[in-house]
Order: structure tokens, then C-alpha cells, then sequence
């Protein structure tokens, strides 16, 4: 599954939760499903691994540094 250019998504199907465990930490994916596909909202980070999208996280707080440039000012008042 991970000898792929891309990384979107992934789903695996089992009744065991150790494999669930082991398969989704070895899957590179930026979202992994078990037992499921579609699952999510606008509250969850949605991105891929790899070539799978443009390297950030879309929806979500995650998805606000993309849009936004830090800066910080100091300013002396007195």
C-alpha cells in the first residue's frame, strides 16, 4: 500500500483491533479509515502524505497557518 507516489487516503477492514492499530500507524496516509470510509467533518484536519495534495491540512484549526503569515511586533509605548 505504501509503494505508491501518493498518499491521500487508506482503508483497512478487520476485527482486530491490534492489526487496526499496526496497519493504520504503517499506512502512509493522511487519513485512515477502519471499518469505514467517508468518516469526518469540518472540524477534522483533511490533507495527504507524499504527492497526494499541496503538503498542508485543509478544514480544521490545522488548516489556518497556511492561510495566515506570523509576525510579531514590538512596540515601546512610554
Amino acid at each position: 500500500a505504501n509503494d505508491t507516489d501518493y498518499g491521500l487516503a487508506g482503508t483497512i477492514h478487520t476485527t482486530d483491533l491490534r492489526t487496526a492499530h499496526l496497519a493504520t500507524r504503517a499506512m502512509r496516509a493522511g487519513t485512515v479509515a477502519v471499518n469505514c470510509y467517508g468518516e469526518g467533518d469540518i472540524t477534522t484536519p483533511f490533507g495527504g502524505f507524499k504527492q497526494s495534495g499541496f503538503g498542508g491540512r485543509d478544514k480544521s484549526i490545522a488548516a489556518h497557518e497556511q492561510y495566515t503569515e506570523l509576525k510579531t511586533i514590538w512596540m515601546d509605548l512610554s
